[in-house]
């Protein structure tokens, strides 16, 4: 939705794809003119959550192999050869591929920290491949064999420190609420010792602290976001136990 400002460099770096699917949630910029520009197949939906909008997005795909894509990704020209090279060699011994996927952040590509190594679940056959995961972290299902490929997927995460506090804000809702309806329950020792192991393993473990003092913020956010889900899910308990109190008084 309204993504007229990255969608153009995602939609390049997939253009020698054989099928292009976009699912847009109700643009109003000019995002739709640029897909429609790369002559993607277009589908228009009310958003129902990153999982179920993934599902319908791989139920539209009419090719048996699935490049899944976020606006603010783009493949690297490394990538696109290597992807283009396994169909022409494909023997049918995998049915997905895991990239390694690169974030560009506070102007510098991150190889150090949270986030990386990362490798995603992004090139899979369809028919051997569900959506899953809960939101917002969706994620690909292949009943299969996997492997990795090499190349990166390049991420351009955040435009700034305050697009990455909004996003962290509105996961952490997304995930609390989806660890409510999963039946999770909210404890004093996770809301203080996961955020803390979060920066732990950022900052210490994979070495955001060689990213200098960008490598701190980032921890610190992360660490941040674990605490977030945690309060709003005591939040949500909170509601729940309040309403359901109110409903025996009421009987």
């Amino acid at each position: 939705m309204n993504e007229e400002h990255q969608i153009e460099r995602c939609l390049k770096s997939v253009s020698w794809c054989d099928e292009i699917v976009v699912i847009d949630s109700g643009s109003t910029d000019g995002t739709l003119a640029i897909c429609k520009k790369y002559g993607a197949r277009i589908f228009e939906r009310p958003w129902p959550g990153y999982v179920a909008q993934k599902r319908f997005g791989l139920e539209q795909c009419q090719m048996e192999w699935v490049l899944n894509l976020d606006a603010d990704e783009e493949v690297s020209p490394e990538l696109a050869k290597n992807i283009q090279q396994m169909l022409a060699d494909d023997s049918g011994l995998f049915d997905g591929y895991l990239v390694s996927r690169v974030v560009y952040f506070l102007n510098k590509w991150w190889r150090k920290g949270c986030w990386y190594p990362e490798y995603r679940l992004r090139i899979c056959r369809r028919s051997h491949t569900t959506w899953g995961g809960r939101d917002p972290h969706e994620k690909a299902v292949v009943k299969g064999s996997t492997t990795r490929l090499s190349g990166e997927l390049f991420h351009y995460t955040y435009a700034d420190i305050s697009h990455q506090i909004r996003t962290l804000n509105s996961y952490s809702s997304q995930t609390a609420t989806s660890m409510a309806q999963d039946g999770e329950n909210f404890t004093i020792f996770r809301m203080i010792v996961n955020p803390s192991a979060r920066f732990f393993k950022c900052f210490i473990l994979k070495k955001g602290f060689l990213e200098g003092f960008p490598g701190l913020i980032v921890s610190i956010l992360e660490a941040y976001y674990v605490f977030l889900k945690y309060i709003k899910l005591w939040e949500i308990e909170k509601i729940s136990n309040k309403k359901n109190g109110q409903e025996r008084i009421g009987q």
